[in-house]
């Protein structure tokens, strides 16, 4: 109905009575405001509708943030809360009972209590033997001849702190008269010719430096504390060198990496010094894994890049045909292809459901994370099998399994507010369900990025210093 044109009828109409137009035009008024306050009200409904779903990705990543500051890393769906001091109060705990059995073995004599849970002591350790023999070979009490019954041995473990020590090569030099000419030994291999140290420092700096994450500062500091002298610009040019030394092996493995038909691949950040700046930078260490299910020993290779760019991995993976397990960063897709097929990472769509059910309990995200527990559970069921039982046991388990969750996700996906956590946890795993459930059909594939994310887990040890600083 024109409201308008209902006004200019009633007001230009002489036949009613004086009242009517009055009320039409208060009537029409109310009308106006009335449809105005609906439009507003529908406007702050859909800005409420948008805060409640900012709220709630905010809330989550707060709890994935906090989770990262505060908790453990492991994301079990229950853990136990361990207390901040344990480790002093275990200490004071040991030093108490100490004292107690201190007292206890008082005279009268009494041997401890044997401690429960004592583990047995490594086989592979080298035993290094005290004898303790009496002071005399006669008895005490009546000074006749002993005689060995048997043998109390107890254990213990200890350690060899690392300590310096020189090897001294001797080469005689032996003179042939009639020829007059000398001959002597060789002399041995070195990494650095002339050079200072030997294979073992050598061994001792690398593997403090890269794998305890010890800065070259700290080892001149280790070092001095026996009296040794080792200034850091010569460590630093060992590494140099050591790395030029080590090429061809790195090259070899690269090229025994490359022969497998299914490899792992992810890239994580590391700092990076500026020369002369003082100031660092964000590079990259991207890492390319073999696969552990198929037959053959381990293979690790790290490619530090300066970026985070996909030709990088494109460039490495050049040439080579085979399943790749990634995550769903994007450097990676121009990959696939006829003879690159991708494989997703089950442990990153199961991850999203973990950090949704942390944030607010969902019971979404906890039926998400026991479908995908049981997935794993069937994984840890046939571990040990060769690949083709293996293969069949996932035909059999894994295949219908994954079925469901699949049915499970589309069923559910209808049901939630778009924009919501859950809404893009389903959908993330949605999209990229193709790559998640591949590794059923098979025997050999992998079901999760893991093995990569684990290799690369020990360089966040070393990010509080430029671990590839040359100083």
């Amino acid at each position: 109905m024109d409201l308008s044109a209902e006004l200019t009828r009633f007001t230009t109409d002489k036949t009613l009575p004086e009242w009517v137009p009055e009320a039409a035009t208060r009537l029409v008024g109310e009308a106006q405001k009335s449809a105005h306050l609906a439009a507003e009200n529908q406007a702050l409904a859909q800005q409420l509708k948008v805060a409640q779903l900012k709220t709630q990705a905010l809330m989550q990543e707060l709890a994935h943030h906090r989770r990262i500051r505060f908790g453990v890393k492991s994301e079990a769906l229950t853990r136990e809360q361990h207390d901040l001091f344990i480790e002093a109060w275990e200490t004071d705990l040991a030093g108490i009972e100490a004292e107690v059995e201190k007292i206890l073995s008082a005279p009268p004599a009494e041997s401890p209590r044997a401690r429960a849970g004592r583990q047995p002591l490594p086989d592979h350790l080298p035993r290094i033997e005290y004898r303790h023999e009496p002071l005399s070979c006669t008895c005490s009490q009546c000074g006749e001849a002993l005689i060995k019954i048997g043998e109390d041995i107890t254990e213990q473990l200890d350690i060899e702190p690392s300590r310096f020590f020189v090897n001294r090569h001797i080469r005689p030099q032996y003179a042939c008269r009639a020829c007059e000419r000398i001959e002597a030994a060789p002399i041995p291999a070195a990494i650095i010719d002339g050079g200072l140290a030997a294979s073992g420092l050598f061994a001792w700096l690398i593997i403090s430096k890269y794998v305890e994450h010890l800065p070259l500062y700290r080892l001149t500091q280790i070092a001095a504390r026996q009296g040794v002298t080792l200034s850091r610009s010569t460590l630093a040019e060992w590494v140099g060198r050591i790395g030029v030394a080590l090429q061809p092996l790195a090259d070899r493995l690269v090229e025994l990496l490359l022969l497998r038909g299914v490899l792992h691949a992810d890239e994580t950040p590391v700092a990076q010094l500026e020369p002369g700046s003082g100031k660092t930078k964000r590079a990259y260490l991207w890492v390319y894994r073999s696969n552990d299910l198929e037959h053959g020993p381990p293979i690790t290779v790290f490619d530090y890049q300066s970026s985070r760019s996909g030709h990088h991995a494109r460039s490495f993976l050049e040439g080579w045909k085979g399943h790749l397990m990634v995550d769903d960063f994007a450097g990676y897709k121009a990959l696939f292809g006829n003879e690159v097929i991708e494989l997703g990472c089950l442990a990153h769509a199961r991850r999203k459901y973990y950090e949704l059910y942390e944030a607010n309990q969902s019971p979404i995200a906890a039926e998400a994370l026991r479908r995908i527990g049981a997935l794993y559970a069937i994984e840890r069921a046939g571990k040990d099998l060769p690949i083709e039982a293996r293969q069949q046991l996932r035909q059999g388990e894994a295949v219908p399994a994954l079925q469901a969750l699949h049915e499970w996700l589309l069923d559910t996906q209808l049901s939630v507010a778009l924009g919501t956590g859950t809404a893009k946890a389903i959908a993330y795993s949605v999209k990229r369900w193709d790559a998640l459930s591949r590794y059923a059909q098979t025997g050999h594939l992998p079901i999760d990025n893991n093995p990569a994310e684990n290799v690369i887990r020990p360089i966040a040890l070393g990010r509080n210093y430029p671990r590839f600083a040359i100083m």
